[in-house]
């Protein structure tokens, strides 16, 4: 499960992983990790009936309250209540939703939530009373995170890639009862978009599968217009009810007004490493494909690309995953003929998304279950990515910290690495005094063998089992060095770190794409 077994062995006296347990009380039986491609291409349809709540004619969706909605959702005890998270760290409903329901007694609730944020710190007292005893989740971060990895979550949490929770709701291995969905823009009959009003936020690419799969759909709105809200991402279709409400977000929090690439001098050279490492692949040329991230020296690495590109009269085919400011640009310019958005990252992709005919809409099923009829991810030349850890099998950690606190998850970071023709890590060979390079990360969220490069500011190691890269690295006129080697320095920098020392007690399940366990993360001591 641990990826290509290479290189050099253990210190004296470091632990090994310990094996994954069969069986995972409040998780249920565990279905290891095989292979990033193992179970490639024997998807389940979903079997489960959903109810007909056929709507006559006449017939109002619109509710008055809340409140109102659960009661005619039929809110019990045990059911899975599912949220997105394009609203990001501004987001309003899922704190409106959850205390609504906690007035009303239910318990032992499945929260399905997109990713999870430090603005949803209200949950943390749900946990501790047992109205929320179970999280499914890509991402989270903050308070919540914090007592996750304390064991206070009555059963383990599931930690799954953008690409995987659309399978397992379409698949049932995840039903959803009760879906919320955050709607910037909604007309009373449940068409809704998130280009128009107060707090639009773009594409809705991570609600589509809750709407169409939920037994009970639910869009929440500050901004309700007339019949027909145009455009309309998610359909009257597929939404039950429809409530207004005073503010479903807070802009401030769920888009910035720019993101900057990185001014630090290490982080820009990592980038034109990283560069030279897309340029020497051969993968540069018309018809290119890319995707990176939004912090400041992703974007470095698009800034260059983008003159190399304008250089070379090359015009990419598109740029994918979540959209910034950067990206539009690119597309503005002729470098890319096309943006595939599953959501946008700052207030001009979300115009861009609104009023550019190219600027199109992906759900994240099409983005990267890897169980559809072809995820946008296979599509991708290149992706970058960034690590909290990588050990010397390329295993990549983005879940927790080198302490074991959960404060991330996969998000689309395993599921584009298995998707992209490249995909390449880039990261500062230590961090706040710590090695980014380890023999085992402290949790796996990627699997090595779908990580084909990394580079850092003291080198740049390629796996070995892509030894055409490596040559054409080489030939090129790059340093390739071992990761072992970079290993190597990083402990000659600060040492080999103490080892963390964790219980037996599991606070959470980390799933790849499949729905096969990469690895869990246990309680420390």
């Amino acid at each position: 499960m641990h990826g290509i077994e290479f290189e050099i062995a253990p210190a004296s006296g470091e632990t090994r992983r310990q094996p994954l347990p069969e069986y995972i009380e409040g998780y249920g039986e565990v279905r290891a990790f095989e292979g990033a491609f193992a179970n490639v291409g024997v998807g389940i349809s979903d079997h489960r009936p959903r109810r007909s709540k056929s709507v006559r004619p006449g017939q109002t969706k619109f509710l008055a309250t809340i409140e109102e909605a659960l009661d005619r959702a039929g809110l019990r005890d045990g059911m899975t209540l599912s949220f997105h998270h394009h609203l990001r760290n501004g987001d309003h409903v899922l704190n409106l939703v959850m205390e609504a329901v906690a007035r009303r007694g239910v318990r032992d609730l499945t929260l399905a939530v997109s990713s999870i944020f430090p603005v949803h710190e209200p949950l943390v007292a749900l946990i501790d009373a047992g109205v929320v005893t179970g999280l499914a989740t890509n991402y989270m971060s903050g308070p919540v995170a914090k007592a996750v990895s304390q064991g206070r979550l009555k059963k383990p949490a599931v930690m799954m890639t953008h690409g995987g929770r659309p399978r397992a709701i379409e698949s049932g291995d995840l039903p959803v009862d009760i879906a919320f969905i955050a709607a910037p823009c909604s007309d009373p009959y449940g068409n809704c978009n998130g280009v128009r009003g107060k707090s639009a936020c773009g594409a809705l690419g991570y609600a589509v599968a809750d709407a169409q799969y939920a037994e009970v759909v639910v869009a929440i709105t500050d901004h309700l217009v007339a019949y027909p809200a145009s455009p309309a991402e998610i359909t009257q279709t597929m939404v039950d009810y429809v409530v207004e409400v005073p503010s479903i977000g807070d802009p401030q929090g769920i888009v910035s007004g720019t993101t900057r690439i990185t001014r630090d001098p290490v982080g820009l050279a990592i980038a034109h490493k990283a560069a030279q490492v897309i340029h020497a692949s051969g993968l540069l040329e018309d018809g290119f494909s890319f995707q990176t991230g939004a912090g400041g020296t992703s974007l470095a690495v698009a800034a260059e690309l983008k003159d190399m590109m304008k250089e070379a009269g090359i015009v990419g085919s598109f740029a994918a995953g979540g959209i910034t400011g950067y990206l539009v640009d690119m597309l503005e310019e002729g470098l890319f003929n096309n943006l595939l958005d599953v959501q946008c990252f700052d207030l001009r992709a979300v115009e861009s998304y609104r009023d550019n005919p190219r600027h199109l809409p992906m759900d994240a099923s099409m983005y990267a279950n890897p169980f559809s009829k072809g995820a946008v991810v296979n599509q991708l030349d290149v992706m970058i990515l960034g690590a909290t850890e990588i050990d010397l099998n390329f295993n990549v950690n983005v879940t927790t910290g080198s302490d074991g606190t959960i404060m991330g998850g996969s998000g689309g970071h395993s599921d584009t690495a298995a998707g992209a023709k490249l995909a390449m890590v880039v990261t500062q060979l230590v961090k706040a005094r710590l090695p980014i390079v380890r023999r085992h990360v402290t949790t796996i969220t990627t699997p090595g063998e779908t990580v084909d490069v990394l580079v850092t500011d003291h080198g740049i190691a390629v796996n070995p089992a892509r030894q055409d890269l490596i040559a054409a690295l080489e030939a090129s006129g790059l340093k390739v060095v071992t990761i072992g080697a970079l290993l190597a320095l990083a402990e000659s920098m600060t040492g080999i770190p103490d080892e963390v020392t964790f219980s037996d007690d599991i606070v959470a399940v980390v799933e790849y794409r499949d729905g096969t366990v990469v690895d869990v993360v246990r309680r420390t001591k």
